[in-house]
């Protein structure tokens, strides 16, 4: 059925071909790298390794596209944050139609320009500092960062593409063949430890990672339905309305959104620590450091995860899901629900139940973005790439691409 549709075929081609272009430019190492300290330094680094999924797998490889859809994901937050600041750009997302969203975008993308500077910039020194490229005159720091700042905003852009012209969000896309590109690496590296002791240790880890899956599919796709009924009316001889129907308020509202902003958030600062402890100034580098170590340490990094998973959740669904909007239309609509006053009484109804059923997602959200800790702790498995954020966006991303598919599928049908 899909590749007989010409329109959705061509959808599904574009994306193909998109995914092997980013893949391509992933393997385009900068100038003057050691790729065996480059293998170390990346074996033994889990900061680092979490960067090399959001850049797709570029940032493993020191490319020129190293910085992957970080900047434009950072720039993405700090918009959403002023949508909660600022009322004049709250109306231009949510009340100003397509033609606020796409002022919306375009400001997002401004503001990546600059964080690519500072992030790939910043990349540069602590790499210079780790011996992992030669150490670099002014011209050509600033040729190889022109490069690296290019080569995000070219992943910005095809990801864009894929949204318009594919099916899905773009730059989930790009996320998720990051991730799934390092599986055969993890597996690699996996099978050549391995020994006979270490079987019911994979066991466990195998039943996890299915427990995993089917509790992100079961929370994505769970529902609470608010029963909603629509007043009867009456023009001349024709009676309409009086049916019955319910609002679907989805216990995930925000999707995998939180887990990619918390990381990113979380993400800057250690960035930011390990390229001033390698300044000249003692004092500086030793506060620096210490902060670093700090930040480092496995359960501080968990708690301030799980905590900004958390709260990022109950942020984004407050961003995307207005009861007061919701409210109007259901009224202006002639709806009401069963029960409860139209107008502000709905409106305060509607926000306790998403408040209450946003919990549970804040908090199944929080447990996963920690679970390769717990993993880590239970069985001495460390696997980046199919650790619970990991897995989170990649059966999130296969979800929402299956749905977009059967949507538009539905659509011809019709």
């Amino acid at each position: 059925m899909i590749w007989e549709d010409k329109s959705l075929r061509g959808r599904l081609l574009f994306i193909l071909g998109a995914l092997f272009i980013s893949r391509l430019l992933a393997t385009i190492p900068i100038p003057g790298i050691d790729a065996a300290k480059l293998a170390t330094f990346f074996s033994g680094s889990e900061f680092f390794g979490f960067l090399n999924i959001f850049s797709g797998g570029g940032m493993s490889n020191l490319s020129i596209v190293m910085l992957g859809v970080g900047p434009y994901i950072t720039a993405s937050i700090i918009m959403q944050l002023l949508t909660m600041m600022s009322p004049r750009i709250k109306a231009m997302y949510q009340e100003e139609g397509e033609a606020g969203r796409k002022k919306f975008n375009n400001y997002s993308r401004l503001i990546t320009v600059p964080i690519a500077i500072v992030q790939g910039f910043g990349f540069l020194v602590i790499f210079q500092r780790s011996g992992l490229i030669a150490d670099l005159g002014l011209a050509n720091l600033s040729m190889n960062l022109l490069v690296i700042v290019a080569g995000s905003m070219v992943m910005m852009w095809i990801g864009e593409l894929m949204t318009e012209f594919g099916i899905g969000n773009g730059t989930s896309l790009l996320i998720f063949a990051g991730i799934v590109s390092r599986l055969p690496t993890e597996i690699s590296r996996m099978s050549l430890s391995f020994s006979a002791s270490q079987i019911p240790v994979f066991i466990l880890f195998i039943a996890v990672a299915l427990i995993v899956i089917y509790a992100v599919v079961f929370i994505s796709e769970a529902e609470r339905p608010v029963p909603v009924t629509y007043a009867k009316r009456v023009r001349g001889s024709q009676v309409s309305g009086g049916v019955s129907t319910y609002l679907p308020l989805r216990v995930n509202q925000a999707g995998v959104i939180p887990i990619i902003f918390a990381m990113s958030i979380l993400l800057f600062p250690q960035m930011i620590f390990k390229f001033i402890s390698g300044i000249t100034s003692g004092t500086i580098a030793s506060i620096a450091s210490t902060l670093n170590d700090w930040i480092s340490n496995q359960w501080i990094y968990a708690a301030l995860y799980f905590l900004l998973v958390f709260v990022f959740t109950y942020f984004y669904t407050a961003i995307t899901f207005d009861p007061d909007q919701i409210s109007k239309n259901l009224q202006q609509g002639g709806a009401f629900i069963p029960g409860v006053r139209p107008g502000a009484s709905t409106s305060e109804y509607l926000g306790k139940v998403l408040t209450r059923i946003t919990l549970v997602g804040a908090l199944f959200l929080g447990i996963i973005a920690v679970l390769p800790l717990i993993v880590k702790s239970l069985t001495g498995i460390t696997a980046i790439a199919i650790g619970g954020t990991a897995l989170l966006i990649v059966v999130s991303v296969v979800i929402d691409l299956i749905k977009k598919i059967e949507a538009q599928i539905t659509m011809r049908e019709y």
